[in-house]
């Protein structure tokens, strides 16, 4: 099975975010041949001549009248290599919040610069924005290098910017890209006028770069319980617990422990999809038997018995705000722990960090 590979789309306005994602998709054969029809229709509507790829992910009826996009838009494709979760996010600073949501889940940020204005405030934001949320790998696309004369000069220059930009944000790899998603060059196949680059094409990279997700591998088995699965009359079997697999991987036969109520079983049976499987992997969605019939219900954690997290009634966080009230100390919130509702008190409020200067103010 491919693997999978969750990535957003980041950067200024009219960088080129929907547009390359529309290339990416048409020409990777990843498009349905109605939805191909649907915004050939959608560009003729609008007086386009020619076939305007932003449309494939641009599909809240304002950013069509306006020729932006507002929401994130999420699309899903496969080549024989690996499948994808796209989330093509909002470029304009007062839709940063909608970009913190289509970052928050993804493997890789796609950052686009235009060659022609080259880093500007809101790359930095960006990048500042997925680093904070813990986004390891960062995909530098100098997109419109058409308009500058395919100049190796100026691809350098950008480069080597963000290079200094991202140095103290702590990715693990920023990868630049040179291309044109308008014509297509370097997105899916290599551009002839790209001769002094030798790197991979977009999609190359995208199918080959290592998913890791540090966090995960550094912790046991930790499955949040949404749901508990009770047997129908006359059903075989015990209660069944589902949920995500946040980390680490489930056996039959493993000691878990349930949280917060702290009693210790082995699993007895492991579903994932609905179908029985030997050892479950983090991120899947699966359904777990117990040994023992102990209480647990939606909110509890199931965690491996030799690697259990540690309770306290105290936590430091980097928060990204949604809030239009400014958050103050003494203030009262909900917080949702997994699946868990819990209530909390803002003891302080340390630092602020300006993602437009990458400082932090008091």
């Amino acid at each position: 099975m491919a693997s999978l590979l969750r990535f957003a789309t980041a950067g200024s306005v009219d960088d080129g975010k929907s547009t390359l994602i529309g290339r990416l998709l048409h020409d990777a054969k990843a498009l349905h041949n109605d939805h191909v029809d649907a915004v050939a229709a959608s560009s003729a509507r609008r007086g386009q001549h020619a076939f305007d790829l932003a449309l494939v992910t641009d599909g809240l009826r304002a950013e069509r009248e306006q020729g932006i996009t507002i929401d994130v838009a999420y699309r899903y494709a496969a080549t024989p290599r690996r499948t994808f979760v796209i989330a093509d996010t909002p470029g304009h600073a007062q839709y940063t919040r909608n970009m913190v949501t289509g970052v928050s889940t993804v493997d890789l940020v796609l950052l686009l610069v235009d060659a022609r204005q080259g880093v500007t405030e809101q790359t930095r934001r960006h990048a500042c924005v997925a680093a904070t949320l813990g986004v390891s790998r960062l995909v530098l696309a100098v997109n419109k290098m058409d308009l500058v004369a395919w100049s190796e000069e100026r691809f350098d220059e950008i480069a080597a910017e963000l290079a200094q930009l991202t140095m103290p944000l702590g990715f693990v790899e920023v990868t630049p890209i040179p291309l044109s998603a308008l014509e297509g060059d370097n997105v899916v196949d290599p551009s002839p006028d790209l001769a002094w680059y030798a790197g991979p094409t977009l999609l190359g990279y995208l199918e080959e770069v290592a998913v890791d997700r540090p966090a995960e591998a550094s912790v046991g088995a930790r499955l949040a319980v949404q749901w508990v699965i009770r047997p129908r009359p006359g059903e075989a079997g015990g209660r069944r617990y589902a949920g995500t697999l946040a980390a680490g991987q489930l056996r039959t036969g493993d000691e878990v422990v349930a949280l917060p109520g702290g009693r210790a079983t082995r699993v007895a049976a492991v579903e994932v999809g609905g179908e029985p499987a030997d050892v479950a992997e983090a991120g899947a969605a699966v359904s777990v038997a117990l040994v023992d019939d102990l209480d647990v219900g939606r909110g509890d954690l199931l965690a491996a018995a030799g690697a259990r997290p540690a309770l306290t009634s105290e936590l430091d966080a980097t928060v990204c705000w949604f809030g239009d009230r400014p958050l103050r100390a003494g203030d009262r919130l909900t917080v949702l722990h997994g699946s868990r509702l819990t209530r909390a008190i803002v003891t302080a409020l340390v630092d602020r960090l300006d993602v437009s200067a990458l400082e932090r103010r008091p």
